[in-house]
């Protein structure tokens, strides 16, 4: 607990064998209450070293994808009563120790959400990023802030935290279950008008690290391009998508708690 809040930690898996152990031995868990594994079908020991280390282990016996394995660990997360829940990616690329951090500007306020930003500060390419995606994270995010009314310094982070709140209040339900579901998240959140904030992250680049290819990468930037189009002319009154639909379906059904 934190502050008297239920704080659990979620961890999409996907071939994460190498690096699950190390990230789960620096989570704080004199603040987390529970610690989630959603392993997306990994063709490795991902699961077996997750229950190992004693961790609620839930398995996918078929890839559903990026969207559809967070989709699995929001939805467990509500289930077990959390009032704060961290995603944070098994594959070591960001740092389980700003967690408190994190938690602590959404049980304390001023945000629903915070984002662990590699780009603040500059820790992006210290931390090994790649140039092209670099460029490619920038030019994206200036287009999206463009187009969404916002100011964040990148919308392409994989580790973030979301209040209870803002979990039970999304259509998530009417997301992909690709990449692109990340960024369709973000912008409902900029749509309901919840508080965003940023934190530096720090980031590590290596083989062990999660990462998609070029092609894989350059799919990935047209469809948020995409969203943020969405978003822009659902707000003019121009055009209407499910996933900004007030009756959009939700992990928790409307009135549930």
């Amino acid at each position: 607990m934190f502050h008297g809040k239920k704080i659990v930690v979620v961890m999409p898996a996907y071939n994460a064998a190498r690096t699950i152990e190390r990230t789960y031995a620096e989570i704080p868990l004199d603040i987390v209450d529970e610690v989630v594994v959603t392993d997306d079908a990994s063709r490795d020991e991902t699961v077996d070293i997750a229950r190992r280390l004693g961790l609620r282990t839930l398995v996918h016996e078929q890839n559903r994808g990026y969207g559809g394995n967070q989709k699995t660990c929001y939805a467990e997360a509500l289930r077990l009563g959390a009032d704060v829940v961290v995603m944070l990616h098994p594959d070591y690329q960001y740092s389980p120790k700003l967690i408190s951090a994190m938690v602590g500007l959404i049980t304390d306020g001023p945000f629903d959400v915070v984002l662990g930003s590699r780009v603040l500060g500059g820790r992006a390419r210290r931390g090994g990023m790649p140039l092209y995606k670099y460029v490619s994270n920038r030019a994206l995010t200036a287009a999206q802030n463009l187009l969404c009314g916002a100011k964040l310094s990148e919308y392409h982070t994989g580790y973030r935290a979301f209040s209870r709140q803002v979990l039970t209040a999304l259509p998530l339900l009417e997301n992909s279950d690709d990449f692109v579901f990340d960024n369709q998240m973000l912008a409902q959140i900029l749509y309901r008008d919840f508080e965003i904030g940023e934190i530096s992250c720090p980031a590590a680049y290596f083989d062990e690290a999660s990462s998609i290819n070029f092609r894989r990468s350059v799919t990935y930037g047209l469809g948020v391009l995409g969203v943020s189009v969405q978003y822009f002319l659902q707000r003019q009154g121009w055009a209407s998508f499910p996933i900004f639909s007030p009756n959009g379906r939700r992990l928790v059904p409307a009135g549930a708690s």
